[in-house]
């Protein structure tokens, strides 16, 4: 593993600055993110039958592109037992091959440690080790979120996974990457780990709650753990964690401070682990890396705490007419003047008992709502997907400006973040008066974002 990761930070350094330059890589796929937690353990294709896929180099069809992966199945393969999957990213300049085989270090270090301890405690996990074109994850247009979603479709069809079950995990872009499939798949993915990230790979959606560990040195060279703080803090968001600066060690201490945020969402925590040290997946206290890292143990324990899952109860029931106060200000949606005309706007007005002050949700499939005015029959449209654009109402036509995700806040109160723009509704302004603007803008769970659900 030393020799792969001293090989490889210059090369990180060059696709940070080829990052930077070109700015293609950080555009964010352009596709949608469903809106529901992890699905329920279900038996897939692969379940009951003889293996499809054996361990092994393997490769598919993705985009238009022959893509290649390698997969590692456990020895004792049950067809009737339904398995952990892990997604192993390689890191800049690095291989499949390098996380598969674990490089210098060897099966220890295999899948970053994980392979070794998946043995010893049940040999109940499937690892896959995709390659990255170019050795990185630029994820243009979406085209590796694709190639992991293709991916997982031909595993899942030939063995025997466990569907709330499935992880993702890598180092520097591999981070990054695993980052991008927390934002724009969590409802495939229960959780993530992500060793020394940044926002490189891109990150469609992001509104939605995935249990996330981050690792990252304090004196990281190549990619400053600043940004790897700002991964963290995107989930601490998403996941209703109670946000705080955990502790990180002194500059030559040569230690870890792991932290385990409070007031997290049940079955999302987030985890921040911060060391004295650099630009590094296996870093030692006292100094040096190496296989005996402490990272290996922080992402098992972390990723083996998830039992199988069974649905969660959707934030809202269609057929269920309901109010929508602001938490910030006490006010409620309402479609302006009471008008039953196309293209009227929806402001915030103390509770009047009117019909334009009440909604119900359509379901639009893949986790995704209309949300109609009870007294015009229309829905909410955004105007456009820039920051700011007017929320109306407008005829039915199922567009994806009238379709929102909606983002479950807890104790009864959810965020609306729509399907064109990945923008939230907002109250402008964080205005607190009637008549008050609501419009889109970043989502960032703030209470002028945070809508109350009561039953009309």
């Amino acid at each position: 593993m030393v020799k792969h990761r001293s090989l490889l930070v210059s090369a990180v350094i060059s696709a940070v600055v080829a990052l930077t330059a070109g700015g293609t890589a950080q555009a964010a796929p352009a596709v949608p993110a469903p809106d529901a937690p992890a699905a329920a353990a279900a038996g897939t294709a692969g379940c009951g039958k003889a293996p499809g896929l054996a361990s092994g180099n393997h490769t598919i069809s993705s985009g238009g592109q022959n893509r290649s992966y390698i997969l590692r199945v456990p020895n004792s393969y049950d067809n009737n037992h339904q398995y952990r999957l892990f997604v192993g990213l390689h890191w800049r300049g690095g291989t499949a091959n390098d996380v598969d085989s674990g490089g210098t270090d060897g099966y220890n270090w295999s899948y970053y440690g994980l392979r070794r301890l998946a043995d010893s405690s049940g040999n109940n996990t499937i690892f896959v080790a995709p390659q990255g074109n170019g050795n990185g994850w630029a994820n243009p247009g979406g085209q590796d979120v694709t190639f992991i979603d293709d991916l997982l479709r031909q595993v899942e069809a030939a063995l025997c996974v466990d569907t709330s079950q499935v992880f993702a995990g890598g180092f520097s872009y591999g981070g990054a990457m695993s980052y991008a499939l927390a934002c724009a798949r969590p409802t495939v993915f229960r959780a993530v780990a992500v060793y020394s990230g940044a926002n490189l790979s891109g990150c469609s959606g992001g509104t939605q709650p995935v249990a996330y560990i981050g690792m990252h040195g304090i004196g990281d060279n190549v990619l400053p753990i600043s940004s790897g703080r700002q991964l963290r803090d995107q989930f601490v968001r998403n996941n209703g964690c109670t946000p705080q600066n955990p502790p990180e060690p002194a500059a030559g201490s040569r230690t870890h401070i792991v932290t385990a945020y409070s007031g997290c969402r049940a079955g999302y925590p987030v985890v921040w682990a911060a060391f004295d040290g650099g630009h590094d997946p296996g870093p030692k206290d006292g100094g040096g890396s190496g296989w005996q890292t402490w990272t290996s143990g922080e992402v098992w324990k972390f990723i083996t705490q998830f039992g199988t899952t069974t649905p969660p109860t959707p934030p809202v029931q269609t057929g269920v007419n309901y109010k929508l106060t602001a938490q910030h200000s006490g006010k409620l949606v309402e479609i302006a003047g009471s008008s039953t005309a196309a293209g009227v706007l929806i402001q915030q007005q103390s509770a009047t008992g009117g019909l334009n002050q009440q909604f119900d949700f359509v379901d639009s499939g893949d986790g995704y709502y209309r949300v109609r005015a009870r007294h015009s029959g229309l829905v909410l449209q955004a105007a456009s997907a820039d920051s700011g654009a007017d929320i109306s109402q407008q005829a039915d036509t199922n567009a994806t400006a009238q379709q929102w995700r909606v983002v479950d806040q807890g104790s009864g109160a959810v965020s609306l973040v729509n399907r064109s723009s990945g923008l939230a509704l907002d109250v402008w302004g964080v205005s607190t008066a009637d008549g008050a603007r609501i419009s889109q803008w970043t989502f960032t769970g703030n209470a002028n974002q945070r809508f109350q659900l009561q039953r009309a």
